[in-house]
């Protein structure tokens, strides 16, 4: 009966990404994808090596659809710091942090990238890059609740933070002019 409606359904094939549509989205998108690694690893060689891998495995691949290599490519990247940062040699990640105040980025990422390994990683997965509080947990092997209690501190932290504060109890949102 579906087939009847939809005769074109039973010459359906899937149309997979090949190497160049890899690379052409990498390409295109490799600022906010180092980007990306970046405030997970927080630190610049953790990121470059976040980076290379996933380029790696987007040379590997060949079972992505070609409308998700993006997807696939920030789902990528967001594993291989995930490994990086929390591997199971012990490390938690804050170790690796390069100082504070890197003069190469800016005053809102050196916030981001000063945050705890797990608060960093709950904040940029799920109020940057939109993972629901479920997605975040399994990504990171925690409760959903401890989750949302990161993502609630991580916000607190940098709402107290030099660049997104103003100095008024208010902050730089929520100020009302006085009738």
């Amino acid at each position: 009966m579906f087939r009847h409606k939809h005769p074109d359904i039973a010459n359906f094939r899937a149309d997979y990404a090949q190497l160049a549509d890899f690379c052409e989205v990498l390409r295109k998108d490799m600022k906010p994808f180092y980007l990306l690694a970046f405030l997970l690893t927080a630190n610049h060689k953790n990121a470059e090596q976040c980076f290379a891998s996933t380029v790696e495995k987007g040379c590997k691949e060949n079972r992505v659809f070609k409308p998700w290599v993006r997807s696939w490519i920030r789902r990528c990247l967001i594993e291989e710091a995930i490994h990086t940062v929390f591997s199971c040699s012990g490390r938690t990640g804050e170790q690796q942090r390069e100082v504070r105040g890197d003069p190469r980025v800016s005053n809102v990422v050196n916030a981001v990238t000063a945050l705890p390994a797990l608060e960093r990683f709950v904040f940029v997965m799920s109020v940057l890059e939109g993972y629901s509080s479920r997605e975040c947990s399994l990504l990171l092997k925690c409760a959903m609740n401890t989750v949302i209690e990161l993502r609630v501190r991580a916000l607190c932290r940098l709402a107290a933070s030099e660049p997104f504060s103003t100095g008024s109890p208010a902050g730089p949102v929520g100020r009302r002019e006085s009738a």
